[in-house]
């Protein structure tokens, strides 16, 4: 059983606030549960909050996760001109550069028109994770020109449910089991203008349900993967 946990490094929740609680407290949470667990991940960070916590992002890669372009400041890209987008995709990559090397991306918002598939493989993107088979995507992982595309399992939301109906879904999915969350969900967001399903078990809670998940797909022996490794796990294959 092959499973892969992501999170996508933004600011606080966009585009209902531009607050960055989830880099300041979030983030630190998150990487000391991951460290406790012994648990890599892919960290898909816009350039913008790069350039602004450059120490968690060294941190990201000091303790063996992965760092991803999450873009620059998580624009979406189907709003964009193709001239548009690939100038951001390119910005979010010289910034994030600059601390290791970048192999994959996702597009804010699970927003990817196919024709930026040639984009990334110009500017040295092996592995996208920009489509979502709860979005309607159903070919599976598969290469697009000379990029792998890994698509995204469930909503980040799924992981905040309560345990009882997670523990319905997850043996469900399709492998492999690629998950996301962000940042900004582990910190209290009861009481912020924003939609219900981005409010509900925020804070600790999350992080618990997030713990439990590692803990049930470490009982089952399952494997976990960087976003990166799928490329050399399915050129083998």
């Amino acid at each position: 059983m092959i499973v892969s946990i992501t999170f996508d490094v933004e600011h606080d929740c966009p585009p209902y606030l531009t607050t960055t609680k989830g880099m300041e407290e979030g983030l630190p949470k998150l990487l000391d549960l991951l460290s406790e667990k012994n648990v890599k991940a892919t960290f898909f960070f816009t350039a913008e909050m790069a350039r602004r916590f450059p120490h968690l992002v060294r941190r990201v890669i000091d303790e063996g996760h992965e760092l991803g372009s999450h873009n620059y400041n998580h624009e979406r890209l189907d709003k964009f001109s193709k001239g548009e987008g690939r100038y951001a995709i390119e910005k979010s990559l010289k910034i994030l550069r600059e601390f290791g090397d970048v192999v994959s991306f996702r597009a804010p918002n699970l927003q990817f028109p196919n024709y930026y598939y040639e984009i990334l493989e110009r500017n040295g993107i092996l592995v996208d994770s920009s489509k979502a088979t709860y979005k309607g995507y159903r070919e599976g992982v598969r290469f697009f020109g000379n990029v792998l595309e890994v698509p995204a399992s469930t909503t980040s939301s799924v992981i905040r449910l309560p345990w009882r109906i997670q523990k319905l879904i997850h043996p469900r999915l399709s492998e492999p089991r690629v998950y996301f969350a962000h940042p900004w969900e582990f910190v209290p967001m009861q009481k912020e203008p924003i939609r219900f399903d981005c409010r509900f078990n925020t804070g600790d809670r999350a992080l618990e349900l997030l713990a439990r998940l590692i803990d049930y797909y470490k009982s089952q022996n399952a494997e976990f993967l960087l976003v990166r490794d799928y490329y050399e796990r399915y050129m083998k294959a």
